[in-house]
């Protein structure tokens, strides 16, 4: 597996995909969700709603949320319905979040080793930022339904790609739970609404 701060084979990280998740040890990333991108994007409003699910139980369980947002200029904000949720939006030119130094030192000083990625396009900014996170050093995860790409065949080729190469996939919902543990934790009614909201 790859270790924060240290690398070990990609080769042999697709091989081994074990990454589980706590509250404590993670950030959630979410990639370029902007209204004029997902016009375009096959099931987009499927997108935007996991997302909005995940960032919610990420507010709940008091996990950081970034953001990032692909030219600003010509493509405009980040979707309204997530921006209360985000802790830091960072404008980025760069496909990958990880070309954008001060998102990278956000990511640094929250000192959680594992990232999950949400956003767009599956096979493009989600897909470079994923493998150059694993360079830095950290355990990445996607989840399949809050990803999406302009046509399905993009977004299967950038999941089965990033899963060859060692970023396991989990759907938001699972996380959720993972997070959780147990139904004695002190969130889960709160948890099992949002869960019920976005069903």
């Amino acid at each position: 597996m790859v270790r924060l701060f240290g690398r070990t084979s990609n080769l042999l990280a697709r091989h081994d995909i074990q990454v589980r998740f706590c509250p404590e040890d993670t950030q959630l990333l979410i990639v370029d969700i902007q209204p004029k991108f997902m016009a375009g994007i096959e099931d987009g409003e499927r997108v935007v709603l996991r997302s909005q699910f995940l960032a919610r139980m990420a507010n709940l369980l008091a996990i950081p949320v970034l953001a990032s947002e692909q030219n600003v200029d010509r493509m405009g904000a980040t979707d309204p319905r997530l921006v209360p949720l985000i802790d830091a939006n960072f404008a980025k030119m760069a496909f990958s979040c990880v070309g954008c130094p001060p998102l990278v030192d956000a990511m640094k000083t929250r000192n959680r080793a594992k990232v999950v990625l949400v956003g767009i396009e599956t096979h493009i900014c989600v897909t470079q930022t994923a493998l150059d996170l694993q360079d830095l050093g950290y355990e990445v995860s996607v989840c399949p339904d809050a990803v999406g790409a302009r046509s399905t065949d993009r977004h299967k080729l950038g999941m089965e790609r990033m899963r060859d190469l060692g970023v396991a996939p989990i759907h938001t919902e699972a996380l959720a739970y993972e997070w959780l543990k147990t139904a004695e934790h002190p969130k889960f009614r709160e948890a099992l609404a949002l869960v019920k909201e976005f069903a």
